[in-house]
């Protein structure tokens, strides 16, 4: 199709690119008055145990701390994890990032820390999201931890380190709007463009309709002029 020709078929089917662009209106007009979003955030640590003369076969190097920290994560973020978090009561948007905590002092992955996230449009559901899901971390490495029979002594334990608390998330207003209009003006050409062919194809089949229905004037001449005969 030559630009000339979409430029006509978009002006015979004005009536659809009116109706796309008042569908986009009423878009932004949602996304201008967006509904608020809260972050909530929490920093869980797996520490060590303690004391070092009973061995924790989970714990006794460093890579392998990290590597169970990062396998509560994996249980969680299956869907046999997602439905535990679920029937717990998490709803929204979550994300568990395993960090890393090495520095200058401390060794890397000797004490992992783990950052939960969760979005909700009530703060406190928010946090109570994210409070869940750190307990269910914590009871995921408490299960580990009893199927090899750690002594509690030699246990790693999970420490709140930085609670939960929820922040208003802005969205960008700018992209919201740009995405809206790409989405109105796409739908809106495609929508013409189809609405015609459809038109199209429904005229041409009610022209041929119409004409099988009148009948061909020459072939009724021909009887009637043998029964002259």
């Amino acid at each position: 199709m030559s630009p000339g020709e979409l430029f006509r078929t978009l002006r015979r089917r004005w009536y659809v690119l009116v109706l796309a662009a008042g569908l986009a209106a009423a878009g932004a007009l949602q996304v201008m008055r967006p509904e608020p979003v809260y972050v909530s955030s929490a920093i869980v640590v797996l520490k060590p145990p303690v004391t070092g003369n009973q061995p924790n076969q989970l714990a006794n190097l460093q890579p392998p701390l990290a590597a169970v920290s990062y396998a509560a994560v994996q249980q969680l973020e299956s869907p046999a994890g997602q439905d535990e978090l679920h029937a717990a009561g998490v709803s929204g948007t979550y994300r568990l990032t395993p960090r890393n905590s090495g520095t200058s002092v401390t060794p890397r992955y000797l004490i992992p820390s783990l950052q939960v996230q969760a979005e909700h449009t009530d703060p406190a559901a928010a946090d109570r999201s994210v409070l869940k899901i750190v307990e269910a971390y914590r009871k995921h490495l408490t299960d580990l931890q009893d199927e090899q029979r750690i002594p509690a002594a030699a246990r790693m334990s999970v420490t709140l380190l930085v609670p939960p608390a929820a922040t208003p998330q802005i969205p960008a207003k700018s992209r919201g709007l740009a995405g809206t209009a790409l989405l109105a003006g796409v739908c809106g050409v495609a929508c013409a463009l189809w609405s015609d062919q459809l038109l199209a194809r429904r005229g041409r089949r009610r022209r041929e309709g119409a004409g099988a229905g009148r009948g061909d004037p020459a072939a009724s001449r021909v009887p009637m002029a043998s029964a002259a005969r």
